[in-house]
């Protein structure tokens, strides 16, 4: 945890989602694992905006995010290994 103000106590995970929507991130790849899962938990409750997008694999959501980037300027995959 780390703190925004005086009154205001922000995860990591918080904190990276918040940053990728002002890159205009709209959405994450990813697929949850022992390592990431309170990044998960904060992609899927929190209040960001920054959809979750399930591959079938580690590689197509690789791919995917590399598209994703192409086309946006930017992209973001979560994984474990």
């Amino acid at each position: 945890f780390f703190f925004v103000s005086n009154t205001m106590k922000v995860t990591v995970s918080c904190y990276l989602l918040m940053r990728l929507k002002e890159l205009n991130v709209g959405h994450v790849f990813g697929i949850p694992g022992d390592y990431v899962l309170p990044f998960f938990d904060e992609l899927l409750d929190g209040p960001h905006g920054v959809q979750h997008i399930l591959p079938c694999n580690e590689l197509n959501g690789t791919y995917a995010a590399d598209g994703y980037a192409k086309r946006n300027g930017f992209g973001a995959m979560a994984l474990t290994f």
